[in-house]
Parts: structure tokens; C-alpha cells; sequence
């Protein structure tokens, strides 16, 4: 009685995976311009903007006293007095402020959380993108 060998074992040849790889790296140079970091950065500024921002209008309401926003000197951030000498903190305990080079008028939130101001206050971000306060409520849109 004799005995079968074995049958190989299965798996794949070199030359396949060698083909596979060729093929993703063609994918790799058509799909990588097609990812734009710009647009998930700028994205990332407007959260980030939009949540300060509600998060002011909230210290406000929370603490029955004015949070101050406040653009000047390159940066802007919450302020508990016009002067910025008290700056409202996060809950990790760091300054709230704005993505570098956001622009608008300086305004604060009463103890209503309204904005100060007549109208809509418009906040506008470095890469152009504005977002609207409605001065009546404080909505942050």
C-alpha cells in the first residue's frame, strides 16, 4: 500500500502578490489628490468656532453673568469683561478661544444668552466661511 504525498499547500504565488500590489499602488496615485485635507480642516474650524461660540452663549445663561467675545491681537476668545482679563475656561481648563485669524465684531451674551448687537453679528473664519448669531436669541447657526 502506498501512500499519497501530500497536496501542496495552499496560498498565494508570488507573482500575485506582487500584481496586487502594483494595483494598489496605481489606486494610491489616482485616489490621493482626490483627498482633500483642506476641506476636512476648514470643516474641522467651523465645529470649532460654532461650538465656542455656544459654549459662551451657554456660560452665560448658566452663570447669570456676560461672556465677552472678543477679537483682537490675532486670536479671539471668551472673556468674562470687556477688557479680556478674565478669560471663560473650557471644561479641560484651557482659554476658549476662536481657530486663529477668525474675525467679527466684539459683542457679548447676556445673562439671557442674547447677543449684544442689532440684527444678525456675522463671525467669519480664515478660509472665508461665516457664520450667522442671531442677536435677539443668540443662536449660534
Amino acid at each position: 500500500m502506498r501512500l499519497r504525498p501530500e497536496s501542496r499547500c495552499a496560498g498565494f504565488t508570488l507573482v500575485e502578490l506582487v500584481s496586487v500590489i502594483v494595483l494598489l499602488g496605481i489606486l494610491a496615485v489616482f485616489a490621493a489628490p482626490r483627498f482633500n485635507v483642506d476641506a476636512f480642516s476648514s470643516r474641522s474650524n467651523l465645529d470649532t468656532a460654532r461650538s465656542i461660540l455656544s459654549y459662551g452663549q451657554k456660560i452665560a445663561i448658566a452663570q447669570h453673568r456676560p461672556v465677552f467675545v472678543v477679537f483682537g491681537g490675532g486670536s479671539a476668545g471668551l472673556c468674562f469683561d470687556a477688557a479680556c482679563s478674565a478669560r471663560v475656561l473650557t471644561p479641560s481648563n484651557t482659554p476658549a478661544v476662536l481657530p486663529a485669524g477668525t474675525a467679527g465684531p466684539n459683542f457679548s451674551f447676556n445673562a439671557l444668552g442674547q447677543a449684544s448687537g442689532a440684527g444678525v453679528i456675522i463671525i467669519t473664519l480664515p478660509d472665508g466661511s461665516t457664520i450667522p448669531i442671531q442677536s435677539e436669541t443668540g443662536y449660534v447657526q
